[in-house]
């Protein structure tokens, strides 16, 4: 089972400093106090895994957010400003090999491309 947790085109502010992931109605963010932190382990498209410092802030313009290191991903990957970023939660049975079931954090990012006189998404490699 795959879940979109989180959606958004990348700003100047996510390349250059941190990725904000607002709070939302869905319950996006996990349920910690603001100023704590933690590690956010992750897998892009290519199967390599990520780590992801994170930590839960406030303001009053936009309320509680989390607060993700990624720059290391943005430069390696070259991400860029309106690149879309997608964080997903993915469920994998892992029953067929005598395992249990797993859940993974996956980060995906697409990049608006014309082709043909047409626009299309196209996952960054």
């Amino acid at each position: 089972m795959r879940t979109v947790l989180f959606s958004k085109l990348v700003s100047k502010t996510d390349i250059e400093r941190h990725l904000v992931i607002p709070d939302c109605p869905s319950g996006t963010l996990p349920s910690y106090d603001e100023g704590q932190s933690m590690d956010m382990h992750v897998l892009d498209n290519n199967g390599r895994e990520w780590l992801f410092p994170c930590s839960i802030l406030g303001n009053d313009l936009v309320g509680k957010f989390l607060n993700v290191g990624w720059i290391e991903f943005v430069r390696e990957r070259d991400v860029r400003e309106n690149d879309e970023v997608s964080i997903i939660h993915e469920e994998v049975d892992w029953k067929n090999q005598g395992a249990a079931t797993t859940v993974l954090i996956k980060i995906e990012v697409r990049r608006k491309i014309r082709l043909f006189g047409k626009d299309i998404w196209a996952d960054l490699k």
